[in-house]
């Protein structure tokens, strides 16, 4: 059987394996950001002070303050905008009009960041209060809960809500 026959035969699956390897540019996006914003945010800039706002809670030692929110919040809206264009055109090959797909991924990618707007400064305390880890490193664990939320969140939204076909 050849590897066309087979995607051909098992295309939901195909299609799940291209959502969590293609996720990767994603995920790649939203780890840069993570550690660009920690560099410049928290450790050049000293953005450390607690923050509070609504739901976010950036407060308890270790969460990085507001220099942990701005940092996550621009790391999950362009992780969030270049994964919209990678699982449409590259994943499900959708030709879902952009006009009504788009509204709808704007559904999903706010709660998503706001989920995932939340959990970072839990996540941060906890590894740098619990296991001692640095900023960095406890930033980087927290972008790896958000991208595993975000992926079993995802993918059904996305194959059945957001880019069914015409």
């Amino acid at each position: 059987m050849s590897f066309k026959t087979w995607t051909q035969e098992h295309e939901s699956l195909w299609e799940f394996i291209k959502f969590n390897v293609l996720s990767n540019i994603s995920t790649a996006t939203r780890f840069v950001c993570t550690w660009i914003g920690t560099a410049l945010f928290i450790n050049a800039m000293g953005l450390t002070s607690p923050f509070s706002f609504w739901i976010f809670n950036y407060t308890t030692p270790g969460s990085n303050g507001v220099g942990g929110f701005i940092t996550f919040l621009i790391a999950e809206v362009l992780a969030q905008v270049v994964n919209f264009f990678v699982q449409m055109k590259w994943v499900f090959k959708s030709t879902a009009d952009f006009s009504k797909a788009a509204p709808k991924f704007a559904v999903l990618a706010i709660l998503i960041v706001v989920v995932n707007l939340i959990l970072p400064g839990y996540v941060t305390s906890f590894c740098q209060n619990t296991w001692g880890m640095d900023a960095g490193l406890s930033g980087t664990l927290a972008s790896v809960v958000n991208t595993l939320l975000a992926v079993v969140v995802s993918f059904p939204l996305l194959k059945f809500w957001i880019t069914p076909d015409k």
